[in-house]
């Protein structure tokens, strides 16, 4: 499996935050921050969007490393991704994501670590 997908099966690689952080793009930095900040009525600042994956050493978002609940609980559950879990399909928490990005189930799915 890529490193850059995440353990809920977003790709990193797609994601605004991820690109801002490896091509130092501060413009869309401040797109994203202006964004997310909307999106989640949040004081999200440029300076905040740095990642550089959720599942690979290196800097993250604030949300991804101490918020995202599925983050935390596939590092409690000591799998890979989402994919490895038994309740993939009916996870709830997981199951936002791909209720938004179906592309994420089929990211995970047979895919081994």
């Amino acid at each position: 499996m890529k490193d850059l997908i995440a353990y809920c099966g977003l790709d990193c690689e797609k994601c605004d935050a991820y690109l801002a952080t490896v091509h130092n793009d501060q413009k869309l930095r401040e797109k994203t921050a202006k964004l997310w900040a909307q999106l989640n009525q949040a004081p999200i600042l440029p300076e905040h969007i740095n990642c550089e994956g959720c599942r690979v050493d290196g800097a993250k978002t604030v949300f991804c490393e101490s918020l995202c609940g599925i983050r935390q609980c596939a590092l409690k559950q000591g799998v890979t991704t989402c994919g490895q879990c038994p309740k993939l399909e009916t996870c709830e928490t997981v199951g936002a994501i791909f209720a938004n990005n179906p592309a994420a189930l089929e990211n995970l799915k047979g895919q081994t670590a």
